[in-house]
């Protein structure tokens, strides 16, 4: 694994921001002085070490539902850092020093940071707090008196929300990173490609209304994602896949040799897949049926 960029290091330090312009979004530069690029790298030192804090680092799941601070980890080869990786791995971005004349626009802000050896780090941040403060009246000291700052005035954050560098994409705080990543758009729009790859492994189970309901439904074509990434639907024994689904209630019938399912239990035959819909009998003759929240494997199987 690539060693760890070294923020102190870094020769360039660039800012930009996402523009958000009707239905094109792009990046530019922004100029700055030394004052907010020594404020940028202890940015992405802050955000380190608040990852350290949120637990060992997980691998992210387009199916799991986040809590606002995590230390997840996704690589530059997935599908979903493609739209990250157009501020990553642009060259010459436009530059513009007046980008933030009309800071509505503005849905995300950035710095690129590059080292005498060329390797090169992007840390990310929403743009929430950064436009929020223009709402706020300041004030500010004038010889003896307080008056209100005319100027626009922008409040960069204590953090960034994630970093991207060679190892890959760190992320502190999913719900920036599926904002800033377009993931909601990117992930309906591989709905074929995911079900498609999952007839291949699954040919006894009728994908075909799957798939038309995960164009329509988000939650369900994250699932959708979430399976596909955890490539463990190859050895999927039929009998037993219907079995899980009877006991947990999920409504499956046989046609011509192939499972189909109820429209009413999509969601929970992707809970079966993506192993979320279980049953436990712990008092004899009373089983129970259960969906996880979120799941991770507990050992291995020998």
């Amino acid at each position: 694994m690539p060693a760890q960029f070294d923020v102190n290091a870094a020769e360039l330090v660039e800012f930009g921001v996402g523009l958000d312009e009707r239905k094109t979004q792009r990046y530019v530069s922004v100029p700055t002085d030394v004052n907010v690029k020594a404020a940028l790298r202890e940015m992405v030192m802050a955000t380190r070490t608040e990852m350290k804090g949120a637990g060992d680092g997980a691998d992210y799941d387009p199916g799991e539902k986040y809590s606002s601070h995590e230390n997840l980890r996704l690589p530059l080869s997935s599908e979903l850092a493609s739209h990250i990786l157009k501020i990553h791995s642009a060259v010459n971005l436009a530059v513009e020093p007046k980008a933030l004349s009309d800071p509505t626009n503005v849905f995300c802000y950035f710095t690129r940071m590059r080292d005498k050896k060329g390797h090169k780090l992007s840390a990310i941040r929403r743009a929430t707090t950064f436009k929020g403060v223009l709402k706020s009246r300041l004030v500010q000291f004038s010889t003896d008196a307080l008056k209100l700052v005319e100027d626009k005035i922008f409040k960069l954050d204590r953090d960034f929300d994630f970093i991207v560098e060679e190892s890959g994409i760190q992320i502190l705080r999913p719900a920036g990173f599926e904002f800033v990543g377009a993931l909601e758009g990117a992930i309906l729009a591989a709905v074929d490609k995911n079900a498609n790859s999952l007839k291949a492994d699954l040919p006894f189970v009728d994908l075909e209304s799957i798939q038309s309901y995960a164009k329509q439904h988000p939650r369900a074509a994250r699932y959708l994602a979430s399976i596909r990434t955890q490539q463990e639907t190859k050895n999927i024994n039929k009998a037993k896949l219907k079995a899980l689904c009877e006991s947990t209630g999920v409504k499956v019938t046989e046609v011509k040799g192939k499972l189909q399912v109820e429209d009413g239990s999509v969601m929970d035959f992707l809970g079966v897949l993506d192993r979320r819909l279980y049953q436990v009998e712990l008092i004899k003759d009373s089983p129970e049926s259960f969906r996880a929240a979120s799941r991770s494997r507990i050992g291995q199987n020998g």
